[in-house]
């Protein structure tokens, strides 16, 4: 974390900054000299700041053992990523390392997005298997679905669940509003942006448990892509495979379903949506872009036009209000609409904050969402 008015005067003081805002408490200086001198700039989002800063603890208030002391920022941090996967036995591990900022995701790339990795944990903590019943129910929360999977609350699996899991709320989302088909045995979905993801494509066998009698197909469109990778089709009919030799996940027959759709599609293409939509296969029911960072990058306007046009719903996930408030702000701009889904937390977001903040912000994988 840097002073928020680094570069604007005089070298910041030496070390990190600890002087806060009295106020919103998100923005954090190095002096009072360099406060007083930002101040211009950020009175206008500081009341702003100090509401979203109010919900801290309904961010962190999740059911797993391990979110209490990590769902902390800044100085105040218990628990890092790293320190926590060491405790774990998964510190550089399978799809673990790239959990941690001591890992490069960029070179992993080329490992056929790591497919054949599994778990890592035993069978008791990950669902490596088909579910012991079908979801007779929505599923509204963390807690949900791990009493519908029969995992204990210490089960570390949500870290990297979150990706599935929030695209089956966006589905879910959509379906209540009508605007997709429930009862439909096809679903096509756009998926924008994708980066670490890349390396973690096997999590999203998961949709095989929560979508049951889909034929469900997603590709995935981003500058993140590999050029190598482009056009790369990866059909999934199995779970991640837990640790333990005897377990049945072992077994080709009890992994695939008896179910002809309960396979899971992904197709990979790189570069711009507004660019490479048109070379696509499929029309898409659903558009999802997580963690999009809109107001970050220029190029999502072009497709936030395309998608527009297209008059298809779409869900956009950040990892702070902020970002989610801006982006919101930029697409109502864009296409001269209200959203069709307001800025809400994602009950299935990251279960763990982000590390290496600008602000002081709570800031979680996947945690806002909003739908245009």
């Amino acid at each position: 974390m840097e002073c928020a008015a680094k570069g604007r005067a005089d070298s910041c003081v030496p070390g990190p900054p600890k002087r806060r805002c009295g106020n919103c408490g998100a923005v954090a200086y190095c002096s009072l000299t360099h406060q007083k001198l930002h101040w211009n700039d950020h009175k206008e989002e500081c009341g702003r700041f100090e509401q979203q800063m109010q919900r801290a603890d309904l961010l962190s208030d999740l059911p797993f053992s391990f979110s209490k002391s990590s769902g902390l920022v800044g100085f105040e941090r218990q628990l890092t990523r790293c320190s926590f996967l060491a405790s774990s036995g998964l510190h550089r591990k399978a799809l673990w390392k790239f959990e941690c900022s001591c890992w490069a995701v960029a070179a992993s790339l080329d490992n056929n997005s790591r497919l054949n990795d599994g778990w890592d944990l035993p069978s008791s903590l990950c669902p490596c298997s088909e579910p012991r019943s079908c979801i007779s129910t929505c599923l509204q929360s963390w807690e949900d679905y791990y009493r519908w999977r029969g995992l204990p609350f210490n089960s570390p699996a949500a870290m990297l669940l979150h990706w599935p899991l929030t695209i089956f709320h966006c589905f879910q989302l959509y379906t209540s509003q009508s605007l997709i088909s429930a009862t439909s045995d096809k679903l096509h979905i756009h998926y924008l942006g994708p980066e670490k993801e890349l390396s973690q494509l096997a999590v999203f066998g998961e949709l095989r448990a929560l979508l049951p009698c889909v034929q469900l197909q997603i590709e995935f469109v981003g500058p993140g892509v590999p050029q190598f990778r482009d056009g790369e089709t990866i059909k999934i009919d199995t779970y991640l495979q837990c640790s333990d030799g005897s377990c049945s996940c072992k077994s080709s027959c009890q992994q695939r379903s008896s179910l002809p759709n309960s396979v899971v599609t992904l197709k990979l293409h790189k570069g711009f949506y507004h660019e490479k939509y048109r070379y696509m296969d499929t029309h898409p029911q659903l558009v999802i872009a997580p963690n999009a960072g809109i107001t970050a990058y220029p190029s999502w306007l072009p497709s936030i036009e395309l998608i527009s046009e297209m008059n298809i719903p779409a869900i956009f996930t950040d990892f702070c209000e902020e970002a989610a408030f801006l982006a919101a702000r930029c697409i109502c701009t864009v296409t001269g609409r209200p959203l069709s889904i307001p800025i809400q937390v994602n009950p299935f977001r990251q279960p763990m904050v982000m590390e290496d903040q600008a602000l002081y912000l709570p800031c979680y994988s996947n945690c806002f969402l909003f739908g245009m």
